[in-house]
């Protein structure tokens, strides 16, 4: 029997997936992006500095790039290689992700699955070999990738039904409707959105060693 909070967050799930096929084509991506942008700027704590959520590369970066991220989304997954080089290239990148789970039941076991791999100290290579796999999820891979990069499975589905897990999930969902994310890839660098407002976004196409070398340029006020 699914819980209350698994059932509002899957219910937000179905209701986001909703809203992305709703916008194909949208001709008011420029509106949409601005909104995204004017609402980062008011919630800048929430997606720049939130304790909770994950992060990877240097926590002190002076640039923050933010990614709203779905585990069987194989546009994120496509995506995914150029952000392993800027991080390995970029020490003084901070990289924040935002679990996002919309595509359905799997992603949300998948997204718990990855918040729960923090207490083990090894979300890092959890999200790294859940993002590599390629394909449909279901629980036996979830916790086979869990088991190959030396999780205690058993204490991680423990962990993942902790009442912060889920309040982790609602805070995202939360935090991407205000921001006007309502697909994935969802990406920000500082509180400029780059894609995850309009499926005419192509993430692919983003070159994002250029944008944070462009936000670091403003952010010293050059």
């Amino acid at each position: 029997m699914k819980t209350f909070r698994q059932s509002v967050i899957l219910a937000a799930a179905l209701a986001f997936g909703g809203i992305a096929v709703a916008q194909t084509g949208d001709p008011a991506k420029a509106i949409l992006e601005a909104a995204a942008d004017k609402a980062a700027a008011a919630r800048v704590a929430d997606l720049l500095r939130d304790p909770h959520t994950p992060v990877l590369g240097n926590p002190g970066g002076d640039v923050v790039l933010v990614k709203f991220v779905d585990y069987q989304c194989p546009y994120c997954k496509a995506v995914e290689p150029k952000l392993d080089k800027l991080l390995a290239d970029d020490r003084g990148m901070k990289l924040v992700v935002k679990e996002f789970p919309i595509l359905g039941p799997a992603s949300i076991v998948a997204a718990k699955a990855a918040l729960a791999a923090v207490r083990q100290g090894k979300y890092q290579a959890y999200h790294q070999a859940m993002m590599a796999h390629r394909g449909q999820l279901n629980n036996d891979i979830i916790f086979g990738i869990a088991k190959d990069v030396g999780l205690d499975v058993e204490r991680l589905r423990k962990d993942m039904v902790a009442p912060e897990i889920a309040d982790q999930l609602l805070a995202n969902f939360n935090l991407a409707r205000a921001l006007k994310i309502s697909l994935t890839p969802g990406y920000f660098v500082n509180t400029h959105v780059l894609a995850g407002v309009s499926v005419d976004t192509s993430s692919g196409k983003i070159d994002f060693a250029a944008e944070v070398a462009a936000a670091r340029a403003r952010a010293r006020g050059n």
